[in-house]
């Protein structure tokens, strides 16, 4: 064994104890986090609105501080970007990262010399929790390729500004950067497409053992290399044995991986995001990934069912349940408070505490009523390809509310790499797995009012087309599972 590996194995030890400490004592951790940002911010122009001076208890901060997204919070951060000092956390922050935003245009989230190190540690964190666990640490000594936005930084009012993913590149450990792939140069084009070449280029004769990012746009890159080599990627890297991913369910993916990789690897889920590190997967056997309580940040959970009435409760850590939908509002170290992020999570164990994201509050389909969620059309995908040699490249679901003819109905827009053998009863499994996960759509059904969902075709590489239609091919874009109304829809190139 190379002394890199057993180094690897030895601070795999030492974190796992550091993290065993605060996750066996959730409740106090959060106590300690919340007290400290409190304290940290009281004298900034957001402390000082929001009488922070006054704040004991998460019964106080719930009166004096009301939940907000971006554009609530947005005369805020733009006094931030301006330049001003003490706005929402002590001094400047250190970077702006540029997020796209919806009815805002581009989003601006600060990251301060507090917050960005838990960014980096949390990263670091996740694969040292794998070591810990499987005890593999063979992958350390081959190349790494974390596909991602381009480092180059600009100047906004004497802020660093970038992509979260081209900020984060610029903190890789000195003893990485050797094995960290692709080259400065490559990373810095800003064209994903000619960007992905360059990478194919770059790796295709190396030793890869580690690759991570978005699961759409790794799958890309895997094709790519296979479409040059004419082989599997198992086959061509045949030290790869792990892949790290974040921002979206892998599972709708995994066939398709497996096809073109050629074999299983293991896999690590990440949680990341501009406004924090969240959670990442600290077990290969356990679901869901651990929630960092330790990250500087504190937390607040409303169940989606009352999120948008008036006043809903905002629970704390040790006020939730399991199989519980909630939306994830944050207060951070980074100034962001009482923020909600547009992320809903479900705990999967409260010993430790353990997550899924099962959707975006924004992103659903109610146009009757169902209020049909990310997580309910991504179980009734995986429950419908088990067992089959059908694989999808990508697929989102849009209302259909004014049809030619019958009742309205929801399309399930789906680019197929190996098409089901029996369509009828792919359909069939789908709409089972929607009813019996949602009682509303499932009376939708049963009264008349919606007819069985629809599968449409999209043509090949359509999802990649439209991606590049709008201006967001690459990167850290994602096509949303599900929306309520027909914008992407009537856009994808259909087969």
């Amino acid at each position: 064994m190379l002394i890199k590996q057993i180094a690897a194995r030895v601070f795999a030890r030492k974190i796992n104890a550091k993290t065993q400490k605060w996750a066996k004592n959730p409740v106090e951790t959060q106590q300690r986090v919340f007290k400290q940002l409190i304290k940290e911010a009281k004298h900034t122009a957001f402390g000082q609105d929001h009488e922070f001076e006054s704040i004991q208890s998460h019964r106080d901060f719930v009166n004096k501080v009301p939940i907000r997204d971006y554009e609530a919070l947005r005369p805020y951060i733009d006094r931030m970007v301006a330049g001003e000092e003490d706005v929402l956390w002590k001094g400047k922050p250190i970077y702006l990262a540029k997020t796209s935003g919806t009815t805002s245009g581009a989003k601006y989230i600060p990251l301060t010399k507090e917050s960005i190190p838990y960014h980096i540690r949390a990263a670091r964190n996740a694969i040292l929790a794998y070591i810990y666990e499987t005890h593999n640490t063979k992958f350390v000594s081959g190349k790494m390729i974390f596909l991602q936005g381009s480092p180059e930084l600009s100047k906004k009012n004497g802020i660093n500004l970038g992509r979260l993913s081209g900020i984060v590149a610029h903190y890789v450990p000195q003893y990485l950067q050797k094995n960290r792939m692709p080259s400065l140069k490559t990373n810095c084009i800003e064209d994903w497409e000619t960007k992905v070449d360059a990478i194919v280029a770059e790796t295709i004769n190396e030793n890869m053992t580690v690759i991570s990012g978005i699961p759409s746009w790794v799958q890309m890159y895997f094709e790519k290399l296979k479409e040059k080599s004419g082989k599997p990627i198992g086959e061509l890297f045949k030290n790869f044995s792990l892949f790290i991913y974040g921002g979206v369910n892998y599972e709708p993916y995994r066939a398709k991986f497996e096809n073109l990789i050629g074999r299983k690897v293991d896999s690590i889920e990440l949680f990341p995001a501009s406004e924090g590190f969240f959670a990442y997967q600290d077990s290969q056997k356990a679901k869901g990934m651990l929630l960092l309580l330790d990250a500087g940040i504190f937390y607040e959970f409303i169940k989606t069912e009352d999120f948008f009435g008036d006043n809903p409760k905002r629970y704390t850590i040790g006020e939730v349940e399991l199989e519980t939908d909630y939306v994830l509002i944050i207060s951070t170290n980074a100034g962001l408070w009482g923020y909600n992020i547009g992320d809903t999570v479900r705990f999967t164990s409260l010993k430790p505490y353990r997550l899924i994201v099962s959707g975006r509050i924004k992103h659903f389909i109610s146009a009757f009523g169902e209020h049909v969620i990310g997580k309910e059309v991504e179980l009734a995908m995986q429950e419908a390809m088990e067992g089959t040699d059908i694989r999808i490249n990508e697929f989102t679901v849009a209302p259909q509310i004014t049809p030619k003819e019958g009742l309205p109905y929801h399309e399930w827009f789906i680019e197929f790499e190996n098409e089901p053998k029996d369509r009828a009863l792919f359909i069939q499994k789908l709409e089972a797995s929607m009813r019996r996960q949602n009682i509303y759509y499932d009376d939708l059904i049963v009264g008349n009012v919606l007819q069985t969902l629809v599968v449409t075709d999209v043509a090949p590489n359509g999802f990649q087309e439209y991606m590049k239609s709008i201006g967001k091919l690459g990167g850290q874009n994602k096509i949303p599972r599900l929306s309520n109304d027909r914008k992407i829809a009537d856009l994808l190139p259909l087969k």
